[in-house]
């Protein structure tokens, strides 16, 4: 004969410990690539920001005239700014270890950003 009273009223069963059944599995290092892709996001999103500002500026400069060095100059360094801020991304990104993690759409940017700082540096007949 059963008991009339439910059996959810709070008995507890003794089962040994006290820990959740999920907590004795192993740990696994795939388990913490969120962790290690936002620590990697913060310097391929600075660098490709820093790249997309000195093309932006390499961009807005417009000299006065052919006799304008220094707008030529101006120019000229924000484009090779560009270039070395989009190249530190292309150069975090091309560690294997960074790849597992940071798939390829975060270099995309910084590497077309860097590709028309050189068509602009090249196009500015400096």
């Amino acid at each position: 004969m059963q008991s009339s009273k439910p059996s959810h009223t709070g008995d507890r069963q003794e089962t040994g410990h006290s820990r959740h059944p999920v907590d004795d599995r192993p740990h696994h290092p795939d388990d913490d690539r969120r962790l290690l892709c936002a620590i990697l996001a913060v310097p391929l999103t600075l660098s490709t920001l820093a790249a997309a500002f000195f093309l932006w500026l390499a961009i807005s400069t417009r000299p006065d005239g052919d006799w304008d060095e220094a707008a030529y100059g101006g120019i000229e360094l924000a484009c090779v700014l560009a270039v070395v801020s989009a190249g530190v991304v292309g150069a975090l990104w091309l560690a294997p270890s960074v790849r597992r993690v940071m798939r390829w759409p975060w270099a995309v940017p910084a590497v077309l950003l860097g590709l028309a700082a050189v068509v602009r540096w090249v196009s500015s007949g400096a």
